[in-house]
């Protein structure tokens, strides 16, 4: 109960002040493509107090999914097929974090927390929190100019050190991702940066796009262009809001014992077309993947889709996305001849998110793929017009010869931007473990070239995701889609 007064006391004179207005933190959202972290925007919001012995609290003994991963790091992405999943409490976490005892014959006690990190992702407020509404308000987004978005439309994060999420892009919308306990490090690299990041959409994921270079651990033998990339780190403290804008790829991993965040993706009005994209996207891979032998054990199908969908099904998806596209182009026709302070944004009454789908707990649609070409260019001249300073700090690039794994840490006050050199380098290779080759993107040995410096025919075995690869690729899939919407227009 007393959490619960918390919450509802009235802000003490000038508790409320805020470095930015609701209406200009929108503006900087929606106008803003280069990552940027607010300050002192959220120091009122009763969900600074989620550390994870709240949570566990408010929970319960509610048992939740954890994904483990090895914390020793591989030339290959630790993606979500090659991790091992436990459900658990927060308490059992706790214990395992801290080496308690009782974690020999928990649910952790196959996993040593000296070789494993956890991590309880994509955890939707709403639904492990659905008895307790109540609290949906401790996150108030309409601070940043989104009234009536709360913790209802939120996501929640709870990692232990070590965890991390492999490199993707989210295919729609942008993000806020409030760090609450704990610190966060995000590599972040540009849109223009795709073709550099080796995309795949294996494992298949509605709404991500995945690179198979381990950011942490380049393999820089099987993906030399990864050298090209422009890599924008940056350490996350609590109290502290990330801005992710549209279609930046991000690999982020947890540097203390525990962290937790909360996040919302923010709907925007490019979503139109990419779910058009998307259900192209899911139409090619379901049907190709889903004609090959399963007994080859390619676990193509991420862990957080529920199954391959039938072509008849996608067909349905896609008529759906394109009628909703030319639906929603009718209906702003009038708006597009009246000039927006607040840039493209489309909200819906239903706020669709990004990711997980689960039986049920999604409407269908909702996650949608969107392509670095969608949205219009940031303009040098809106750039210099964004305040920046002590409430809002953008997140810098790094040069080549700052280390792969350094970052830019922002002060809890915001004053400074201060560079951390880990001493490793985009040029170097850290392990000489040989990789698990996934694709044939990597050079060939010489004893499987011909004279000529061509491979040889009985080398070159091309996969069915060496195929997909191409078929799928952002490019080819945006091209596809707007010549899909110049056919049905006409």
């Amino acid at each position: 109960m007393a959490g619960a007064q918390s919450r509802r006391r009235p802000p003490a004179p000038g508790e409320d002040v805020k470095p930015f207005t609701p209406g200009k933190a929108k503006e900087i959202v929606m106008s803003l493509q280069h990552p940027a972290v607010f300050c002192n925007m959220v120091d009122d919001w009763p969900a600074l107090h989620w550390n994870v012995k709240y949570l566990s609290a408010l929970l319960d003994g509610k048992a939740i999914q954890f994904r483990l991963g090895l914390k020793t790091v591989d030339l290959v992405p630790q993606f979500e097929t090659r991790c091992s999943y436990v459900k658990a409490t927060l308490e059992d976490f706790l214990s395992w974090t801290c080496g308690q005892p009782s974690c020999l014959s928990g649910p952790f006690s196959c996993y040593e927390y000296s070789k494993y990190w956890a991590y309880a992702d994509y955890k939707y407020i709403a639904r492990i929190f659905e008895d307790k509404p109540e609290i949906f308000q401790d996150i108030r987004w309409s601070d940043f100019g989104f009234p009536g978005r709360s913790g209802k439309e939120s996501t929640l994060w709870i990692g232990s050190e070590g965890a991390n999420t492999p490199c993707h892009l989210d295919s729609y919308g942008c993000n806020l991702v409030l760090q609450v306990q704990g610190r966060k490090r995000w590599h972040l690299f540009p849109p223009g940066d795709t073709s550099f990041l080796y995309p795949t959409r294996i494992p298949y994921e509605e709404s991500s796009i995945f690179s198979k270079v381990n950011v942490a651990n380049p393999d820089l033998k099987c993906f030399p262009e990864f050298r090209n990339t422009t890599a924008y780190v940056v350490t996350l403290s609590p109290g502290q809001v990330l801005l992710v804008p549209r279609h930046w790829w991000h690999y982020v991993e947890s540097i203390d014992p525990i962290t937790v965040s909360i996040n919302s993706w923010i709907e925007l009005d490019a979503d139109h077309e990419a779910r058009v994209e998307e259900a192209i996207t899911r139409m090619l891979v379901c049907a190709i993947k889903s004609a090959e032998n399963p007994s080859d054990g390619d676990l193509w199908l991420n862990p957080t889709e529920v199954e391959a969908t039938s072509h008849e099904i996608n067909l349905q998806y896609l008529n759906k996305a394109v009628s909703a596209y030319f639906k929603y182009q009718k209906a702003s026709v009038s708006e597009q001849v009246r000039p927006s302070s607040t840039g493209a944004e489309q909200r819906t009454s239903a706020s669709c998110k990004r990711k997980k789908r689960e039986a049920g707990s999604e409407p269908e649609g909702c996650r949608l793929l969107t392509h670095e070409f969608g949205f219009s260019t940031f303009k040098v001249e809106k750039l210099q017009k964004i305040p920046f300073g002590p409430h809002l700090i953008q997140v810098l690039p790094q040069s080549q010869e700052t280390s792969s794994m350094g970052a830019v840490a922002v002060e809890s006050d915001g004053r400074d931007l201060l560079p951390e050199n880990e001493g490793g380098h985009f040029g170097k290779l850290h392990h000489t473990r040989k990789q698990l080759i996934m694709s044939t993107d990597c050079e060939m040995p010489a004893h499987q070239m011909d004279s000529d410096g061509s491979p040889n025919a009985s080398q070159t075995a091309l996969s069915t995701n060496d195929l997909l690869d191409c078929l799928v690729n952002p490019h080819v899939i945006s091209l596809v889609a707007r010549l899909l919407l110049e056919r049905t227009r006409v």
